[in-house]
């Protein structure tokens, strides 16, 4: 190499490393117990050592003094404490957690929709704030998925629907929308958090596919809106003894050329999600929650990243109980994933799909609350989820709403049958939560008392079908609401054949379900058995 060339690359490798250095800013503070509640770090207060803060990429622990130093980009960055346990996050008047700082002197890029409004020069210090709490092994959580209200009048539908019965309520210690908070329209944020902020409970948000900027150009710019409302999508933080990861796993443009979104995370993410499990025990139970599911087909058609959840389930070999929470599809299901799926554990990893707050999109016909009945697909009637944690283990409950706690399962049979023929007339009992680890037995009153087996089947739910038939056989559109989407296999549906050779008169058949928590739920289905009209 000539002398001229190698002061060439000299040259040209200490330009690289000044625009590095340039690119770059750096971020300190001191995490501390907020005794007076004020925000401010004041004399008699007390840092926080070994807590996690990270820049969404990398994580450090803060020191005996309670600080911590973090390179961020200099142009959009943010930063964020991990909550420990037994701490709480401050709540602005939203009940919203704050835990975080954004950093755009520029502020968002112009957009239809407003985002973050220009931050100025970095801070010299970002303290981050916490306040003592009790420390709770056993809690719970509420979970919505997709309240997607299109217009101001779904927003009201939700508050009349899903949080008037929640207002007020004591016993859970935060809750957590999975995404699709809205549909499309962002101004619609804002009366959404009026309306969540009833509750009186901790709220978080992950971000959806219809909360997006559509008119961003990159993936980056793509959660503008959200990050002004909300705070970053992706983060995590400790309570009891669970670890909970919240993840934007919406990626939009495609990167792939095709059109719209798919779901997937980013290096950044992973690399994020690595270095958080760097300081999370072991025997913690984890706790993922993203919008788009991780159960998908290993086709072009795919709406998953195959290899993004490859490399998700690598990180959490190491972790005996994990649990990760999805929306998007607006049905209820789980899907547990094995060694054949690519998980690294001889005990399945357990994803549960949860049913949505808008139900069916807010469609059918209007009850007596001029609420649509919005009954999903796949027979789930609207509602919310309950996590119930107890150390690091947990049991789910779903409320429908409008109704009462012991609601767990729909029930649909014949009103009458003929006694002694044959009339294939089928009883079926769709237990909202249920899977291939769900046993549903039945049991006719007054016989031998034996439970038997009823059949788990794919079929589409009798009482959605007969739904949608409505509306196709009316002879005009009713005043309000509009049709349902149509129905589609259920994937916790049972079914057994209605007996008939027994006495004449109202008969009864007991249903009992055992889920895959070990809980008993029971039903009961009343029909007729009559003489017969016809002579065969």
């Amino acid at each position: 190499m000539t002398l001229r060339s190698f002061l060439f690359l000299l040259c040209v490798s200490s330009l690289v490393f000044s625009q590095t250095v340039y690119a770059q800013l750096t971020a300190s503070g001191i995490v501390f117990e907020d005794k007076n509640r004020n925000g401010s770090l004041d004399r008699d207060e007390l840092p926080l050592s070994n807590v996690s803060v990270s820049n969404g990429s990398e994580v450090v622990l803060t020191s005996k003094g309670g600080r911590y130093t973090l390179t961020i980009d200099e142009e959009d960055a943010t930063v964020f404490v991990i909550k420990p346990s037994g701490y709480e996050f401050p709540l602005n008047r939203l009940n919203q957690p704050q835990f975080f700082y954004i950093h755009k002197p520029n502020g968002s890029p112009d957009l239809r929709y407003e985002g973050v409004e220009p931050t100025g020069p970095l801070p010299a210090k970002l303290n981050f704030p916490l306040h003592k709490s009790v420390l709770k092994d056993d809690f719970k959580v509420l979970l919505f998925g997709d309240p997607q209200p299109y217009t101001r009048q779904e927003v009201d539908f939700f508050d009349r629907d899903i949080v008037a019965e929640l207002e007020g309520a004591e016993g859970y210690e935060f809750g957590i929308t999975l995404g699709d908070i809205v549909g499309d329209d962002l101004d619609l944020f804002e009366p959404y958090n009026e309306s969540i902020s009833k509750i009186g409970t901790p709220w978080l948000n992950v971000y959806g596919n219809h909360d997006m900027n559509f008119d961003a150009e990159t993936d980056q710019y793509a959660d503008e809106t959200f990050e002004a409302t909300f705070g970053p999508a992706t983060y995590s933080f400790n309570h009891g003894e669970a670890h909970f990861i919240i993840l934007d796993d919406v990626i939009y443009p495609r990167p792939d050329g095709g059109s719209g979104y798919i779901g997937g995370l980013t290096d950044q993410q992973l690399t994020f999600i690595e270095n958080d499990l760097k300081y999370v025990s072991e025997d913690k139970l984890v706790v993922i929650a993203f919008h788009i599911p991780i159960f998908t087909p290993n086709t072009p058609n795919q709406t998953f990243r195959i290899q993004d959840r490859s490399r998700l389930f690598e990180l959490l070999k190491d972790y005996p109980n994990t649990l990760s929470l999805s929306a998007h599809t607006h049905l209820q299901r789980f899907h547990f994933f094995d060694v054949e799926d690519g998980w690294q554990r001889l005990e399945p990893h357990v994803h549960y799909n949860v049913g949505t707050t808008g139900g069916d999109w807010w469609s059918g016909e209007f009850d007596e609350r001029g609420i649509p009945e919005t009954k999903m697909r796949d027979g789930t009637p609207n509602g919310y989820a309950i996590l119930n944690i107890s150390g690091n283990d947990y049991t789910i409950d779903y409320r429908v709403a409008n109704s009462n706690e012991s609601d767990h399962m729909s029930i649909w049979g014949p009103k009458v049958v003929p006694q002694n023929r044959w009339h294939g007339a089928q009883l079926y009992v769709n237990y909202y939560l249920g899977n291939e680890y769900t046993k549903v037995e039945y049991k006719l009153q007054g016989s031998d008392d034996m439970w038997r087996p009823m059949n788990r089947v794919a079929e589409q739910d009798p009482y959605v079908a007969k739904l949608r038939q409505k509306w196709d056989t009316m002879d005009q559109l009713p005043e309000q609401g509009r049709r349902p989407s149509n129905p589609v296999e259920s994937d916790h549906l049972w079914k057994v054949n209605v007996p008939n050779n027994i006495p004449v008169g109202t008969q009864m058949i007991d249903i009992r379900v055992t889920d895959m928590f070990g809980r008993i739920f029971e039903g009961h289905y009343t029909y007729e058995v009559v003489e017969p009209t016809y002579a065969r």
